[in-house]
């Protein structure tokens, strides 16, 4: 579980951590002192839970909150404060408890047993990737629509390597193999990459895509998918590779040969 907390007074903060971290040792606590700061971080790491105190300056806590359910939908989101009133503004947003200061072990405690969206249910990913047959993406259950069809299937490619990086070269060699202009081959890509950010930020994922220098990666622990889900469980996978894999792409062939000695292992 990823746990922020945010508030003005850097020596409350440090409490409230402490005894967050004591109720929940394995939980990664990022805590802020400024709003934009805590926000920057959200954009980048996924959160869990987050304890706000609604008073700060720039940003609200409140209006922090907001954008941290816009990132993402099934945060739980834990006002502490001395001013009943916040109660309101706590439950038009639907957040999920509001503490009265001063906060405590036993405050903190009855607020995580309780929570609005308990961490078994949010196990469940956003993101679905098929690939057996022909590639789809999904996202909340409804089929990704791309700007370039090249984006999608760059997409495909990216979850076909399973979270290993893929060079720009690599990309550029299965998605036009000899084809073009190596020049425009890489203006283009460029702007394939481009509309993937987009896309994704569209939908208001973040982490899925892990960029280094001149390559890229998908991150296989944010998405759910037939391959991975087949290749870890095998016989107890709800899904079953008949044979087909990335069907529109010439550079998934590549790949057939390797799941059909796994099905035929499985068989025999």
């Amino acid at each position: 579980m990823t746990i922020l907390a945010v508030d003005g007074n850097s020596e409350y903060l440090a409490s409230v951590c402490d005894m967050i971290a004591e109720l929940e040792p394995d939980a990664e606590i990022l805590s802020f002192c400024s709003s934009p700061k805590a926000l920057a971080q959200a954009r980048e790491k996924e959160i869990d839970t987050a304890f706000l105190n609604p008073v700060m300056p720039e940003i609200s806590g409140i209006d922090l909150g907001q954008y941290l359910k816009e990132l993402y939908p099934f945060v739980n989101l834990i006002y502490f404060t001395d001013k009943r009133e916040y109660g309101y503004d706590a439950i038009v947003q639907h957040a999920s408890g509001l503490i009265l200061n001063p906060v405590s072990t036993e405050s903190i405690e009855k607020e995580l047993s309780d929570l609005r969206h308990p961490a078994l249910e949010k196990r469940h990913k956003r993101v679905f990737a098929q690939t057996f047959g022909d590639f789809e993406l999904f996202v909340d259950g409804k089929p990704v629509e791309f700007k370039y069809s090249r984006t999608k299937e760059l997409f495909a490619l990216l979850v076909s390597r399973r979270g290993a990086q893929v060079t720009n070269g690599e990309i550029i060699a299965c998605l036009w193999e000899d084809e073009g202009d190596p020049v425009k081959k890489s203006s283009y890509l460029r702007n394939l990459r481009q509309d993937l950010q987009n896309t994704l930020t569209r939908l208001k994922l973040t982490g899925i895509i892990l960029k280094q220098r001149g390559s890229m990666a998908v991150a296989v622990d944010k998405i759910e998918c037939d391959l991975y889900d087949w290749l870890e469980k095998k016989k107890d996978s709800k899904y079953h590779y008949m044979g087909e894999f990335m069907a529109r792409y010439s550079w998934g062939e590549y790949m057939t040969a390797e799941l059909d000695e796994i099905s035929y292992s499985l068989e025999n």
